[in-house]
């Protein structure tokens, strides 16, 4: 698989410098609709997410989903000759993205104000773990940090026991999307004054952007939310009840869908009553509320409960794991799993692009490149001559 990219964002030139998860998942959401995404990666070793999780032919099968559709480069920015290809790169470049730890840049002369000198146009972003200001701007930052200051990991889990972790990077993950949505709004300014500009996102501030009424709520009446479990606290009945076979999420908050669900349990008594209308009234009896579900549900399969309530038309789904993600029709037909060859052969199911265009979709049209796959074709464009990367070789810095 090696087409020409397509989508809204062709003609659009991205050099990443991130590695792992937070600036390379920007890139890559860039890169699937139709960005020319440029990696640079350190020689012999690459992006330490190669190395991560579970491996096939000695790389990362997440890996193939990172970085599909880049090209990667390999070079030593420990050296100086290194850097100034880099900076020959960032010149003919629209954004510059960036996950160091703040400073780093800096020392390597690729702050925002040096670059621009070069190219006005440039849009720069920069994902780090409490932003480029403030007292905190020189701690190292991870997402599971980011999470926990960002207010989400106080809110995960059953109350009075140890917070949990979502399973998966989300705190990186949402700073990803914050830039990405920074780094359109850039381009938006840029096309109408030709000035480009710096997209600084801190995990922590992606985190805390999602946490809905945590703050109001403390501001206005001093309470401090709490871990509720599977449940959602002010808003009822929504929860996950044991079944027979396993469990289900019901999700019955509206005044009628309520009634429906009340109905379709069988208890019309709760259905019909006055003093059930509207979610305060219900939220001050959810404990009954839920307890006439879960009895309703314990004695059923989870299939039986989701016929029943897509009948009575409630919300309602089964908790999802990998086997089912990749037996539902329904991913299937929305091409939500796509199929790729990778480099070392091995035919992969990996998810389909987010979000879905109608006039410029985006699509995966190269495969995740090999370590330093495109070094020479990338330093070629820029005007290195072939014997510039003999020589290159020979000192060791691609």
């Amino acid at each position: 698989m090696d087409t020409p990219p397509s989508g809204p964002l062709r003609g659009i030139k991205v050099l990443e410098m991130g590695q792992l998860i937070a600036g390379p998942f920007a890139a890559k959401t860039l890169a699937d609709f139709g960005a020319d995404v440029i990696k640079i990666e350190p020689p012999g070793s690459g992006d330490p997410l190669r190395q991560w999780r579970l491996l096939h032919e000695g790389t990362s099968v997440w890996w193939q989903v990172q970085s599909r559709n880049k090209r990667s480069v390999a070079l030593d920015l420990r050296q100086p000759e290194a850097r100034e290809l880099v900076r020959r790169l960032i010149d003919e470049c629209d954004v510059l993205i960036e996950n160091f730890k703040p400073g780093v840049m800096e020392a390597w002369g690729f702050d925002h104000a040096t670059l621009a000198r070069s190219n006005p146009g440039l849009v720069m972003l920069r994902i780090s773990g409490y932003g480029q200001t403030g007292p905190n701007r020189d701690l190292p930052g991870f997402g599971v940090v980011a999470e926990a200051m960002g207010g989400l990991r106080h809110l995960s889990g059953e109350p009075g026991r140890v917070p949990v972790r979502v399973g998966v990077s989300i705190g990186d993950t949402l700073a990803s999307l914050h830039g990405v949505i920074g780094v359109l709004m850039a381009l938006h300014h840029r096309h109408a004054t030709g000035q480009g500009q710096v997209v600084d996102v801190a995990l922590y501030e992606a985190v805390f952007n999602c946490m809905e009424s945590l703050l109001p709520e403390y501001s206005a009446f001093g309470v401090v939310r709490e871990a509720a479990g599977s449940a959602l606290p002010g808003i009822a009945p929504s929860n996950a009840y044991a079944c027979a076979d396993g469990w289900v999420l019901v999700a019955g908050n509206g005044d009628s869908i309520f009634t429906r669900l009340m109905d379709a349990i069988g208890r019309g008594d709760l259905a019909r009553d006055p003093a059930l209308v509207g979610n305060a009234a219900r939220v001050a009896r959810v404990a009954e509320i839920d307890d006439a579900i879960g009895a309703w549900t314990a004695r059923r399969t989870v299939s039986d409960v989701l016929d029943a309530l897509k009948s009575a038309q409630v919300p309602a789904g089964r908790i999802y794991t990998a086997r089912d993600i990749a037996e539902d029709p329904h991913y299937r037909a929305r091409g939500m799993i796509e199929s790729i060859t990778t480099a070392d052969g091995l035919t992969l199911d990996v998810p389909g692009i987010v979000p879905k265009l109608s006039a410029t979709p985006g699509a995966i049209t190269r495969r995740a490149p090999t370590l330093g796959e495109d070094t020479e074709a990338v330093l070629r464009e820029v005007g290195v001559s072939d014997a510039q990367l003999q020589a290159l070789r020979e000192r060791g810095i691609l």
